[in-house]
């Protein structure tokens, strides 16, 4: 299967890229501080685990994220959401992915999740997309279907900081 967009990759050198007819979205959480929160946190988004904690479905073609690894999200136990990394990274302070929309995604776009380390010790998850709606719920959905990616994102960043909280806070 091919992608339902052209700017495959855009997220890889700007986050905030967002091509004509397409709407942006980015949230950033704070998650905590230090390396062994950035390492926790690091892991979690790239094994999956963060997304599992959301209480979505995910069937994926491999156990950890990288680049060809094709990754099906299930929301509500009903809609199906087929996707393929288009990149990953791992770096000292920087990693994460992003997948892009295959045919029967809800949405036709880019969506990255990165977990970074600031020169301060911060720890921040960012989740930036541009999508647009492909199928009719989503177009009929219209700014329900943007709060909804928005409540998302959001709640990406609370299950992962709650997966990088030292046991005694979780």
């Amino acid at each position: 299967m091919s992608f339902t967009y052209e700017a495959v990759g855009a997220t890889r050198e700007d986050l905030a890229a967002c091509p004509p007819g397409f709407r942006p979205l980015h949230v950033r959480t704070r998650l905590g501080e230090g390396e062994a929160v950035f390492r926790r946190a690091a892991d979690a988004v790239l094994t999956w685990e963060m997304h599992r904690g959301l209480g979505v479905g995910i069937d994926a073609s491999a156990d950890r994220a990288a680049e060809g690894v094709d990754v099906t999200v299930t929301l509500a136990g009903m809609i199906k959401a087929p996707c393929r990394i288009v990149w990953t990274t791992e770096e000292p302070r920087r990693a994460g992915w992003a997948y892009g929309t295959l045919p029967g995604h809800p949405e036709c776009g880019e969506e990255a999740f990165i977990v970074d380390r600031t020169g301060d010790g911060t720890v921040w998850l960012t989740v930036a997309a541009f999508s647009r709606p492909a199928k009719w719920y989503a177009k009929a959905g219209g700014a329900a279907t943007r709060a909804f990616q928005h409540a998302y994102a959001h709640r990406c960043g609370a299950v992962l900081r709650k997966l990088c909280a030292p046991e005694d806070e979780s």
